[in-house]
């Protein structure tokens, strides 16, 4: 199948869209980017995924493909030829896949719970969770890079993607004089974000923090305005 026949539905600013680019990317696959308006739902992206209606959607020739982590998981087998992405291990592979579920329903909510905190006590509460979560994710840095650059050993895997994908948000969130990635507290995550965002499948997707910064301001500003009537 030639490689026009892959295409990725989505937005510069989705940490959800950034996985499955970052995994073409690892697999030397070239792909089109559709990018969506933010806000307007396409007639593509409702054909595409029904059940959701969101980004992103893999299109692989005729068959479409949902849900950023399944989609990461899909490109590793699709393309099989490429870097491993999962790791070839069982245990190793459902260590990732718990710690990916973890970053997605508890240490991303926190994050992103931040700005929107009511109130200093609420916004306290909600640093001291993501913190908490940020602790945990160094411990399991170092079991499962078992001394190496990356979550996954010397290359980047699915580990690294599912958290990876959240550092432009995180470096928003630094803006504000919150520092997450400590290199005292967290120096393997330091050192790990670091080579992350310097690899070359990351550096073309990895959005601009001030750029990002100033989509987060609309964004919450969009968010805090009252229902139009």
């Amino acid at each position: 199948m030639a490689e026009s026949d892959v295409k990725i539905l989505g937005g510069w600013p989705s940490p959800f869209v950034m996985r499955p680019r970052i995994a073409l990317n690892i697999k030397s696959v070239g792909y089109e980017f559709l990018e969506e308006k933010f806000g307007v739902k396409s007639d593509l992206l409702i054909k595409s995924n029904p059940v959701y209606k969101k980004i992103p959607v893999l299109i692989h020739g005729d068959k479409t493909i949902c849900e950023s982590l399944v989609i990461v998981q899909y490109i590793d087998e699709a393309w099989s030829s490429g870097p491993s992405i999962l790791p070839s291990d069982t245990y190793d592979r459902a260590t990732a896949r718990f710690w990916a579920a973890y970053i997605d329903d508890k240490w991303f909510p926190a994050l992103s719970g931040i700005p929107k905190a009511q109130g200093e006590e609420a916004k306290a509460e909600a640093v001291k969770q993501l913190l908490s979560g940020t602790a945990l994710l160094e411990e399991a840095f170092h079991k499962c890079s078992k001394g190496k650059a990356f979550f996954g050993g010397d290359s980047i895997g699915y580990l690294d993607i599912a958290l990876g994908s959240f550092l432009g948000w995180l470096r928003v969130t630094e803006l504000n004089g919150l520092t997450i990635l400590d290199a005292e507290m967290t120096p393997g995550l330091a050192g790990w974000a670091e080579n992350f965002c310097a690899d070359s499948a990351v550096k073309e997707v990895m959005p601009e923090t001030r750029k990002l910064a100033e989509f987060a301001k609309m964004l919450f500003t969009k968010m805090r305005a009252p229902p139009s009537t």
